[in-house]
This record gives structure tokens, C-alpha cells and sequence, in this order.
């Protein structure tokens, strides 16, 4: 992301909430006794107590040491936290980038007092003021996971790592021989736009793409074009990880956009895939627990804040979901990441990323860029083609 565009949004948004900036900041001065429980909107695999795998849980113990009781509802999309948000009821949500600045543009979420999160100086510099949850100085929540959006592919279908995305969005022979056609799958939300561009951004040069979030007609247009030809290769839109899963199993899907954790849930179950990030890079996610601005359940929601910094929990999250944590400190601690796992899941590659966020009107240089409701409309016309 642009340094130019970050203040863009940063200002846009800032003008939109000094007061509740202000308010936020002055009703919590201190954190007190639980209130008994906590409502969490997370991505799957985020929030574990055991129930998949009884290494990997880091609620338990949380709920025996506060007495806050943990509450998920999992969200398969971004757009299904900010809906979710947008009903009300929940103290917490892990989100995206791209979901992010829509919660604190609508004001559904408030910004943290970080006095109040004693582990807030073991976050990762990289991710501390990071655009995608910072505005006007204010921090909306702390920094909790980040990584890339991966090709998943099968090793039975293809003998070496896929060096292009083109393998999912152009019609094209498998090294078995066999057409790809109906054998791969795309993301189910319209912020694989993003994918699309940035495939495109190495693919055809001339279309000037600086930042696959800053689109305009000219290239989106190319963008949308390559998704209407790639819907007649794909078997199935993905947006729950653990259908993705199945069909990887059972339903001869070979290649795919996806996310660390189901290329772990694969190779746990000992099934033939693997996973690369190809020669035109990535997009990716770098995930904030955002404090909801109705919360109900304030100090068990710092409570949880605090634990989910906690390095040994950072850790075991990276460790099952195939992420890289937000606190370099578990790099070194947890066993159940060990002492390459940071290495593995892409500590050093942060710079290589394009992280989700938000598209708006205007790119980080002023000019005319198309909107994310465009996205949105255009993206469920391109899967219902």
C-alpha cells in the first residue's frame, strides 16, 4: 500500500470520527473484574478450545483465570464480519483489512486504550500503526495474525510448485494432460478483485496497475474481463475453509487461491497438496481484534486483548491456522510452532505482500478510482455469469 494512499484513508476517515475517538478513549480507564462472558466474531481456526485437536487450545485456560465465558460465531468472509458487526452483540471481531475500515467508518467499532493492553509493546513494529486499524492516531483493536492468500495445488497433479497464478485464471493442460477446467476454484468475495489485478499487474504491464487496490475504469475493466473467463474454468466459488477442504478430498478440485490453514488441515490428514505464493506475489491479510462499540462485555474483551498477545498463544494460533504472529516473541516460545515455524509461514516476507484493505473513490494519488460497492455488485454478477 502507498504511503500516499494510507494518509488518504487515514484522513478520510479521521474526519469522520473525533468524537467517538474522544469518547472511546475517556470510558475505559482501568480493567476490572469480568463480566462472566465474551461474544467473538473470528475467522475459523482463530479462536480454538481444543475441540479439533487438544494441542491447539487457548481458551480454557482464559476462561478458568477471568471466569469470561468465549462465544464464537465464526465468519467464512469479510463481508459476513461487517454484517455480523453491523447486528449487533458481539465484543469482538478478528478482522481483515478489508472489512476493518468499513467498521470504523460505520462507527462499530471504537478505538482501544493500549495503556490498558500490557503486551501492546510486544507488537510487531511492522504491524503497530498499521493502516488497515489505525486512524487519526487512534488504534481500533490490537494486531492478531497476518500472512498470504497461497496457491493451493495437488502434488499427485503436479510434480513441481506452479509458478504462476495462471494455472487458476487461464484456460489451459495440467501436467496429468487434463484441462483445468471445472478442477479449480476461486475466493467467494469480491475482494479476490484484488487477486485478479494483481496477476494481472505482472501478466500485462501496460495496463499501468501500481496497487491492486487502486483500480481505474480502464484497468478494472481488464480485471473483470479476466474474472468472466476464469468463471468458466471454475468448479466452485470457496468461502468456507472447511468445504474447500472436502473438495480438495473428494471433488477432484486440484488448484486453488487459499489460506495456510487449509493447506495444514490437508497435510495433517496426509492428503497429496502443497502450497507456493507464485512469481507475481500475493495478496494477504494482517488481522486486527477490533473492540466493538456496543460492547457489553468491556472487561473481559481487554482481558481477552491482553491473552491474545500473549506469545505462547500467538504462537500455537500461527502454528494451527499456518500464519505468522503479530508478536515476534512467539517465534521463540512456542513448541508447537517450533523454531522455524516463523521462517516457514513468512515472517520475512511482509514486504512482498499486498494486505487487504478497503478500495475507495479516490487512489492515493486523488484520482478517480472504482469503489468497493463496485466491486461488490460486479463481483456476484461475474459468479452468477
Amino acid at each position: 500500500m502507498a504511503s500516499v494512499s494510507r494518509k488518504a484513508v487515514a484522513v478520510a476517515l479521521a474526519a469522520l470520527l473525533p468524537c467517538q475517538a474522544a469518547l472511546a478513549q475517556s470510558a475505559m480507564t482501568s480493567v476490572g473484574d469480568g463480566e462472566g462472558q465474551l461474544n467473538i466474531v473470528a475467522w475459523p481456526g482463530y479462536v480454538e478450545r481444543g475441540e479439533s485437536d487438544k494441542n491447539y487450545d487457548w481458551v480454557t485456560g482464559f476462561e478458568k483465570e477471568t471466569g469470561c465465558k468465549v462465544n464464537v460465531k465464526t465468519a467464512a468472509t469479510s463481508d459476513e464480519m461487517v454484517t455480523l458487526m453491523n447486528g449487533g452483540g458481539f465484543d469482538l471481531v478478528t478482522a481483515s483489512g478489508d472489512a476493518s475500515l468499513r467498521l470504523i467508518a460505520g462507527k462499530k467499532v471504537q478505538p482501544i486504550n493500549t495503556d490498558l493492553v500490557p503486551s501492546w509493546n510486544k507488537v510487531d513494529p511492522r504491524l503497530k500503526d498499521g493502516p488497515w486499524f489505525t486512524v487519526g492516531g487512534q488504534h481500533f483493536g490490537t494486531p492478531y495474525q497476518w500472512g498470504p492468500n497461497v496457491l493451493l495445488y495437488s502434488t499427485e497433479t503436479f510434480k513441481e510448485a506452479p509458478k504462476s497464478w495462471s494455472v487458476v485464471f487461464e484456460p489451459q493442460d495440467f501436467p496429468d494432460g487434463k484441462p483445468n477446467k471445472g478442477r479449480v476454484q476461486a475466493y467467494d468475495g469480491p475482494i479476490y478483485i484484488a487477486d485478479a489485478a494483481n496477476y494481472l499487474m505482472a501478466k500485462k504491464p501496460e495496463l499501468g496497475i501500481k496497487n491492486p487496490y487502486e483500480l481505474n475504469e480502464a484497468q478494472y475493466a481488464a480485471v473483470i474481463e479476466l474474472l468472466k473467463g476464469q468463471r468458466q474454468l471454475v468448479g466452485r466459488y470457496w468461502h468456507d475453509s472447511a468445504v474447500q477442504v472436502d473438495d480438495f478430498k473428494t471433488e477432484g478440485v486440484v488448484a486453488s487461491s487459499s489460506w495456510p490453514f487449509q493447506v495444514n488441515t490437508l497435510e495433517a490428514d496426509k492428503r497429496p497438496v502443497a502450497s507456493t505464493i507464485p512469481a507475481e506475489g500475493a495478496t494477504g491479510w494482517a488481522d486486527t481484534t477490533m473492540l466493538a462499540s456496543d460492547v457489553k462485555n468491556p472487561n473481559c474483551a481487554y482481558k481477552w486483548l491482553e491473552h491474545s498477545l500473549d506469545p505462547k498463544v500467538q504462537g500455537d494460533v500461527a502454528a494451527w491456522f499456518g500464519s505468522v504472529p503479530a508478536v515476534p516473541d512467539a517465534c521463540k516460545t512456542s513448541e508447537l510452532l517450533g523454531a522455524e515455524g516463523c521462517k516457514t509461514n513468512g515472517f520475512d516476507n511482509f514486504e512482498k505482500i499486498r494486505f487487504w484493505r478497503t478500495p475507495t473513490a479516490k487512489c492515493g494519488d486523488g484520482s478517480q478510482c472504482v469503489p468497493y460497492s463496485r466491486w461488490v455488485t460486479d463481483y456476484i454478477a461475474v459468479m452468477g455469469g
